[in-house]
């Protein structure tokens, strides 16, 4: 059913970098991911001193996750992501990442990008929150 999630852009709002500012989900589950935070299936920080390496591991811990309750990137409908820094250089750069990346289609839903003061665990740059509509 490619209908159950429709993305909008109203015309009187500014122009986005691939998100849209509205998403509607019809009638149907939802699952709401927690926090996938830079860490090894071990528990350990990926990527300490490497804000790219730490984006990459949490792609591939989100994709882990969604893919655990039958969902792809294309089913997300709301992300926020949390970047330890107050540099736009620097938050740019993770939304391209995630954006080059094998979860990009998640990016095209509602999305918020914050620059934080600090987040979980030590080391840690980066972090997503995600919500998915579940197929079927």
């Amino acid at each position: 059913m490619e209908d159950r999630i429709s993305r909008i852009n109203p015309e009187t709002l500014h122009a986005t970098p691939g998100y849209h500012h509205v998403t509607v989900v019809e009638a149907g589950r939802l699952a709401f991911l927690a926090g996938q935070c830079p860490l090894d299936r071990s528990g350990a920080v990926v990527g300490a001193d490497d804000l790219m390496a730490q984006v990459d591991q949490v792609a591939a811990n989100a994709l882990a996750a969604l893919a655990a309750v039958g969902a792809g990137p294309e089913d997300v409908v709301r992300s926020v992501i949390y970047v330890v820094s107050d540099d736009s250089a620097e938050l740019a750069a993770v939304w391209r990442r995630f954006r080059a990346s094998e979860l990009a289609p998640a990016f095209t839903s509602a999305s918020t990008l914050l620059g934080v003061a600090q987040l979980g665990f030590p080391g840690q740059r980066v972090e997503l929150d995600l919500t998915a509509a579940l197929p079927g």
